[in-house]
């Protein structure tokens, strides 16, 4: 089957669409990158998106409309995506959506123990526009199962990465950081997955506050300026860092709150040293979560396998270089083994639709704290 993955990641700040070619099943299943591209979200669109994401409390009619919109400009990447690779046909598509609240852990709400996730962008309107079958909304099942609806990148993981003799970190740096522990020989029990914190989030809001730009790009600004290491120090004794896994963050850890009190304890240090800060917390909290959680119990790694928007910034990977070296890790691109950085996501939407679509699980137990392997998603048809 050719298969097309949509992503939209919780920096909102566009559409990644990878178009692939999927055989085999489970485990067994192989996948080929025929095309990838990324489209920005148009600006109003993205304030859009990260209003209703921050917001106490919001117009249900524009959330709606907003559900409808990004189905239009999902289908539209899609069919961009195809024009310029001269894919013809596509079989399926696989839409994680754009996630507007995520809450892995129950809590209180109207007497009962809830927990709840929301991702945007109407499957029926890309199926429409497409065609084809659109597979959407793959949290939900697993946290129906007793999950937390996150990590799924894992299962993509086990089939791209899992090796014979050499223990392998996976670690995606999008809004949000997120590893995958993959031992040597592993059995899908044995894959440890979880969010280390927060990815280029933090980084990307300061750079908005600080100088009304969205991103540092490949970390000019911080490779300027000093760490503040006392607010590292201290933002690393925050609960969510020290819970052990399964766990799962988003904006409703590390997002406009956080940011506040981040920006608040810098002070009125340089703007610089404000950047650098906030990268080295990324840094310093994927190799906190490493040492704490990964490497602490007995099991040998050796590599260290960085995707996502992060990985371009050259600050943060030196960071990381830094910090990870002492646990023997070599840090490499995921580009080197055959994944690009930028369409890790989009492939691994793509590789669990394709799960679905044959009444397969794509959920990795162990990752997500679910009780038992389940299909993800929703099947919307043409």
């Amino acid at each position: 089957m050719i298969v097309a993955g949509v992503m939209s990641g919780t920096s909102a700040d566009g559409i990644d669409v990878a178009v692939v070619r999927l055989l085999g099943r489970g485990l067994n299943t192989r996948f080929r990158l025929l095309a990838h591209e990324r489209f920005p979200y148009p600006a109003s669109v993205r304030r859009t998106v990260l209003e209703a994401m921050d917001a106490r409390a919001a117009n249900v009619g524009d959330l709606a409309r907003l559900d409808f919109l990004l189905g239009e400009l999902y289908a539209k990447a899609v069919q961009v995506t195809q024009k310029r690779s001269g894919v013809r046909k596509l079989d399926l598509v696989g839409c994680h959506g754009q996630t507007l609240f995520h809450q892995g852990d129950a809590a209180e709400f109207c007497g009962q123990k809830i927990a709840a996730t929301w991702q945007i962008g109407q499957g029926s309107v890309i199926a429409q526009r497409l065609g084809v079958p659109v597979v959407s909304d793959f949290r939900p099942a697993d946290m129906a199962a007793g999950g937390k609806g996150a990590p799924l990148v894992p299962f993509l993981d086990l089939i791209a990465y899992r090796h014979a003799t050499r223990g392998r970190i996976l670690q995606n740096i999008g809004g949000i950081g997120n590893l995958t522990a993959i031992p040597p020989k592993a059995k899908p029990e044995q894959v440890i997955a979880f969010d280390t914190g927060p990815g280029n989030m933090v980084i990307d809001a300061c750079m908005e506050s600080l100088f009304d730009r969205a991103f540092d790009r490949n970390g000019a600004v911080a490779r300027d300026g000093r760490v503040l290491q006392s607010v590292i120090d201290h933002l690393l004794s925050a609960p969510y860092f020290q819970r052990k896994p399964p766990k799962t963050a988003g904006r409703e850890q590390f997002g406009r709150e956080f940011v506040r009190e981040f920006l608040r304890r810098c002070g009125r240090a340089p703007k610089p040293d404000v950047i650098a800060t906030a990268t080295a917390l990324t840094a310093q909290s994927i190799a906190f979560a490493v040492r704490r959680f990964v490497t602490k119990g007995g099991t040998v790694y050796r590599d260290f396998i960085l995707a996502g928007g992060g990985a371009k910034n050259g600050t943060l990977l030196r960071m990381l270089k830094e910090d990870l070296g002492p646990l023997g890790l070599k840090v490499r691109l995921s580009d080197e083994m055959g994944v690009p950085a930028d369409a890790k996501e989009a492939i691994a939407f793509a590789v669990l639709a394709y799960q679905t679509w044959h009444r397969l699980p794509g959920n990795v137990p162990s990752a997500t704290g679910a009780d038992r392997a389940v299909i993800l998603g929703k099947i919307s048809h043409a």
